[in-house]
């Protein structure tokens, strides 16, 4: 009798830790869901085309850039800031220069200030979408293209914004899978001929 209640709490626990579990590895993906939708934490909208209307209202948009304590890259927004016309959509581009004797991989991730902005920034490109590998010695200058949505002058926080800050912070990542297996033979073949 008691070894068949021994066995329900084991089997309790052990569902409540696998339950847990498969929480914990959904918060990151329903949380980044979120706040795509919603543009909660400056999360930026995201944009197949054009806003369609352009106001004749301005705003300011500056430029920050960051890296983690880590990378090794330099990184710099190329303009500090643009006065832009709502709903025009905009092309601004960002520096980043690999230092290094080595191949670096680096993932961006960015946010708007203030956060009401956020949804109302509305990216059409971004190299902030796709992973980047700089080779050593290399400079890039990586384009994001935008607009701020016309929207904006309607949202009761939002029309009260006269300038938002497009913010990134490039962190290093594991090189893509080709690209290590390459650096791994010349490695090889660099040691076989000092041998």
């Amino acid at each position: 009798m008691r070894t068949r209640s021994n066995k329900r709490v084991v089997i309790s626990l052990v569902g409540i830790v696998i339950f847990m579990g498969a929480m914990a590895a959904s918060a990151v993906p329903f949380y980044n869901w979120f706040c795509a939708v919603t543009g909660y934490g400056g999360t930026t909208a995201v944009a197949s085309g054009e806003a369609g209307e352009i106001l004749d209202q301005t705003m300011i948009v500056r430029f920050d850039a960051s890296l983690d304590r880590q990378m090794e890259w330099t990184f710099k927004p190329v303009q500090r800031q643009m006065t832009i016309r709502i709903g025009e959509v905009n092309l601004a581009f960002y520096e980043a220069h690999n230092p290094t004797d080595r191949v670096i991989a680096g993932t961006a991730i960015y946010n708007v200030a203030p956060f009401t902005a956020g949804e109302y920034f509305t990216k059409i490109d971004c190299f902030c979408f796709t992973e980047q590998v700089l080779q050593p010695g290399e400079t890039v200058q990586m384009p994001v293209t935008f607009y701020i949505d016309p929207e904006i002058v309607n949202d009761r926080d939002g029309k009260f914004v006269s300038s938002i800050t497009l913010s990134y912070t490039f962190y290093e990542t594991d090189l893509p899978t080709e690209q290590a297996n390459l650096d791994q033979r010349v490695d090889d073949n660099s040691n076989s001929a000092v041998n």
